[in-house]
């Protein structure tokens, strides 16, 4: 398997790039597909409408996502197991950069990736209105609830949910003094302490966006003066609490605490009483794709149960479909069991990024 992981870089989290047009196809594109073909084939585990041979002809399928490496890594080896003429390569940034990049290369004229999955909805309907998503209706999509699709349909599809909550060390962090809600953060005795993602990243603003209408912009003005670290991957963040070097995490990402936790890490988390933000993880295929057919199949396998359970297995995320059980075993909780806090309107969503950038930016002071 051939792997392309690319270093996080501090590229502009702006959606507002200059515009680009499709321009004509290097690669001969299939016809989009508005509805379901009639006739699917059914695959082991999956249905699809994708010329297969078309597809191992093709030979190559490149994704861009915001997931960790060693997750993609696993993920596009259960897809290569099913389909071994299929050679697979990723690319791996933080939404607003991996945003940023796709746009820079669609601007000139540079079509490299097959399927993008963003974790940001504002970037994904941005890209969508530009018309950067080629329209295919999976048949498996029909499985998938309403608002984890397009509108209209087979333009993008919601992969995963993922969910933020309060992580803490108990070796560092008793649970009588950890905290229970959001507001406990506040706390003096966590000044230095705390971690938290960059502005790029999807989840971090869906945690702001999620919080400031029920606690208000003088919690994060206080929760600044909590001198909180930004990173890029919660790996890292997570790997800091391990080692002592932070207390807390602040926006945590429950995929990651399963992931650490069934290595043995010593965590807890927390979900607070008012609720955890959550955000999709969202696919699709892109317009000039350089092999659309593979994106095609790629996308029928991803989206079917067996897809879901690879991702699960993978990344330890939690389905939109309910006919696929939570990651990590028993101990999971699962979605139905959360208070999700998920934006209403994610037009709205779209629009407050640059003002959310620019004041967390600010909070965990950019160079701090």
């Amino acid at each position: 398997m051939k792997l392309f992981a690319i270093a996080s870089m501090a590229l502009c989290a702006s959606v507002g790039l200059a515009g680009w047009s499709p321009a004509q196809a290097q690669t001969p594109q299939p016809p989009a597909r508005p509805k379901v073909c009639d006739k699917p084939i059914q695959m082991e585990g999956f249905k699809t409408c994708a010329d297969i041979a078309k597809a191992k002809a093709e030979g190559a399928f490149t994704l861009y996502s915001t997931d960790p490496e060693q997750g993609q890594v696993k993920l596009l080896a259960a897809f290569n197991k099913v389909f071994p003429e299929i050679k697979t390569s990723y690319v791996r940034l933080q939404a607003g950069a991996l945003y940023a990049k796709i746009l820079s290369e669609r601007q000139a004229k540079s079509f490299l990736v097959d399927v993008i999955q963003i974790s940001d909805m504002g970037m994904i309907l941005d890209f969508q209105r530009k018309g950067g998503f080629r329209q295919y209706v999976s048949p498996e999509m029909a499985f998938f609830p309403k608002e984890a699709k397009s509108d209209p349909e087979g333009f993008w599809t919601w992969g995963s949910v993922i969910m933020a909550g309060i992580a803490y060390n108990p070796n560092n962090v008793s649970a009588a003094d950890a905290p229970k809600k959001w507001e406990d953060l506040l706390d003096p005795k966590w000044k230095d302490a705390i971690n938290v993602k960059v502005s790029n990243s999807g989840l971090q603003h869906g945690v702001w966006y999620a919080l400031l209408p029920i606690l208000g912009m003088d919690y994060f003005k206080k929760f600044g003066e909590q001198k909180p670290r930004a990173f890029d991957s919660y790996v890292q963040q997570y790997g800091r609490l391990v080692d002592g070097q932070d207390k807390i995490i602040m926006g945590a990402q429950y995929s990651g605490y399963i992931e650490f936790k069934a290595k043995g890490a010593p965590l807890a988390f927390v979900f607070p009483e008012t609720g955890v933000p959550s955000v999709p993880e969202t696919y699709g295929i892109v317009d000039q794709a350089p092999h659309p057919y593979a994106a095609e199949l790629f996308m029928d396998w991803f989206l079917s149960p067996v897809g879901q359970k690879a991702l699960a297995e993978a990344l330890l995320l939690h389905s939109p479909r309910k006919d696929v059980p939570p990651p990590g075993g028993a101990d999971t909780v699962p979605l139905e069991k959360m208070k999700l806090l998920s934006p209403a309107d994610w037009n709205a969503f779209e629009k407050d990024r640059p003002a959310f950038a620019k004041e967390w930016n600010r909070i965990v002071g950019a160079g701090r």
